[in-house]
């Protein structure tokens, strides 16, 4: 009872300091202004989080918070087990993917977006000051959700809190910068402090953050590595008390009841014998045998289920597990009008839409992989169902509206993607391959993209999907050859060489379909990117030869489009190179990219609400 007076007052006490320091003292208001020109973005970096009574005691409440597993939070907090209780103000780093995110046309704010699930009661600033710890700021939040209004939110709503971080910029990184952390100015910190918390110095700290910080303001300290915190032992339960004689009285009550419990067990066992081995019998005589199957048969369905939850033990803290019933009703028993495509089905689960993924079970390697992976242009996997009657396992997705890249750029449809969106599609998807590709340890190698497996939200911006073929862990070597023809890296098919460069090949395929609007493979059996050679080789005619091979619709005359275009096909003409040694990585992929974003002016003109296309 001392101990929760004393979390009580212990929160409520960092409630009042934020609550006054708010009334004094506003914190940045829109957030931290950047420019993709300047800093290395998207990168991986770290929170300061504080763990706090009462809902964050556990590694599992925090990692749900901020999206990552028990264990991404574990490691760098120094925690040796992830099932370990945390202690109030007990100090923890959280990963974070951070990236510096167009506003609109004069405002880029960096930071990395959470999805929060709204509660009863919660408003933008008690989540961002309480539950987020004045990571944010409620006015940040109302910057990147516009659409929402603050004083009417519902219960079940998705809002995005934007955490304040920062990726270092060249400089920084030439000075050995890994990490800039981001922490909360605390009213008893000083930068000397701090300096000596995260084994940084008070100078580094200032030449980032300047030297008029205030309390409860973010400072973001560089560091060119992890500090390493001590951790408070938890302490051990007290010791049982001297044993009364009353107490020794009541076990000997207690051992004669269970002798006595005992007799009639035997009893009630010889009993159950003897019928057992008269039916037995009977069923003999009757020549019947398949009911005695019956138990086997349920037995082995339990054990499926128990060998099936085993494989999954790791994922049951950070996503939901469905109920079959749950899934079955949302699709009316899976009828062919939820269906989407293969074996993906939709549905309404209390009135959300989800993506339902029907497989057999080889689904354990994908949901750990899903469970290390956090990035705004892959797809969430927001949960699981095993249903061990038919051994199928069900993985529940957020639902993209806007369907596949390869469906827009193939189908017969009349909206067409103009070339800011195809060049958006292009930064989304690289952006998410460097993420998985650079951030993740060991690193992924997603082995299957393809145009099929990229997703258009309802702002036509990009995520990949289907991680079923996803390897964890790269330069590995494998006889068993899978994907999707077109696509395939030349090493992966003749030698089955596993490496981040065969996503950067299949990578440089998609390039070349946003740029001709051609499918990888055509009726032929011809591989789109083997029509490519040639086409930037000579100065002479280079422009008209591009034009013949452009997309119909994109032909529109414009010179900035056409160096913009030549400059994403000269991208891809490296992705696609035989030798996977001279492959970009896919951080220099990024960058040329966004070169050509330069190139053809402000993306932000295309996504006027006009040209938000749903289906």
């Amino acid at each position: 009872m001392k101990n929760r007076v004393l979390c009580f007052l212990n929160t409520l006490f960092l409630f009042i300091l934020s609550c006054d320091s708010q009334a004094v003292i506003e914190p940045t208001t829109s957030g931290y202004t950047c420019s993709l020109n300047q800093t290395i973005s998207p990168c991986q970096t770290y929170v300061y989080y504080r763990a706090a009574s009462p809902d964050y005691l556990d590694l599992a409440s925090v990692g749900d918070l901020f999206s990552v597993s028990r264990l991404m939070i574990a490691n760098p907090s120094n925690i040796s087990s992830v099932s370990s209780p945390l202690v109030p103000s007990q100090s923890l780093l959280v990963p974070i993917q951070c990236s510096c995110n167009r506003i609109n046309s004069s405002l880029s704010i960096s930071y990395a977006g959470l999805n929060y699930t709204i509660k009863k009661d919660n408003t933008f600033y008690l989540v961002s000051s309480i539950q987020f710890q004045n990571l944010t700021s409620y006015q940040s939040v109302e910057v990147v959700n516009p659409s929402l209004v603050p004083t009417n939110l519902s219960i079940g709503e998705n809002v995005i809190f934007p955490i304040f971080c920062k990726c270092p910029d060249k400089a920084q990184v030439e000075n050995q910068t890994k990490y800039l952390i981001s922490y909360v100015f605390q009213p008893f910190d000083n930068f000397s402090s701090i300096a000596r918390k995260f084994g940084s110095t008070t100078q580094a700290i200032i030449d980032v953050n300047g030297n008029n910080i205030k309390t409860f303001q973010t400072v973001f300290v560089p560091v060119s590595r992890l500090p390493v915190f001590t951790q408070p032992v938890v302490a051990a339960a007290a010791p049982t008390a001297p044993v009364s004689v009353k107490t020794e009285e009541n076990k000997d009550k207690v051992r004669g009841l269970s002798v006595g419990l005992g007799i009639c067990g035997l009893l009630l066992l010889l009993v159950c014998g003897l019928w057992g081995y008269r039916e037995t019998s009977m069923k003999k005589k009757r020549g019947k045998y398949k009911d005695e199957e019956k138990p086997q048969v349920i037995q082995k369905k339990k054990a499926v289920d128990v060998d099936l939850m085993d494989d999954v033990s790791d994922c049951l803290d950070k996503y939901r597990v469905f109920g079959i019933d749950e899934l079955v009703e949302a699709t009316e028993g899976f009828d062919e009008k939820w269906h989407v495509q293969g074996s993906v089905y939709k549905g309404y689960i209390n009135g959300i839409l989800y993506a339902i993924k029907k497989m057999k079970w080889n689904a354990c390697e994908e949901l750990k992989i899903l469970q290390k992976v956090n990035h705004g242009n892959l797809v969430k996997l927001e949960g699981f169902c095993i249903d061990p009657e038919d051994g199928n396992c069900y993985l529940i997705y957020e639902y993209v509206e806007n369907g596949s890249l390869h469906s827009w750029l193939h189908s017969s449809r009349s909206e067409q993607l103009t070339w800011k969106m195809r060049l958006r599609v292009a930064i989304d998807v690289a952006n998410g391959l460097q993420y998985i590709h650079e951030h993740t340890q060991p690193r992924v190698v997603h082995k299957d993209i393809k145009s099929s497996n990229i997703l258009l939200d309802g702002h036509m911006r990009a995520k990949i999907a289907n991680f079923g073929l996803a390897k964890s862990g790269c330069n590995a070597i494998t006889m068993h050859i899978v994907g999707t023809q077109g696509y395939i890296a030349p090493e992966y098919l003749t030698d089955g060489v596993v490496s981040t460069k065969m996503d950067v090949f299949s990578f440089g395929v998609v390039l070349l379909e946003l740029v001709s609007g051609r499918e990888a493979i055509n009726e032929e059996g011809k591989v789109l990117w083997s029509t490519v050679d040639g086409i930037l080789e000579k100065k002479d005619g280079k422009m008209e030869r591009l034009i013949e091979w452009m997309d119909d619709s994109l032909r529109t005359g414009e010179s900035n489009l056409l160096d913009s275009v030549a400059n994403v096909v000269s991208v891809a003409i490296a992705c696609l190179h035989r030798d996977p040694s001279r492959r970009p990585s896919m951080v220099d992929i990024v960058y040329a990219l966004c070169k050509s974003d330069d190139l053809f002016s402000d993306l932000s003109q295309d996504f006027s609400p006009g040209m938000i296309l749903a289906r």
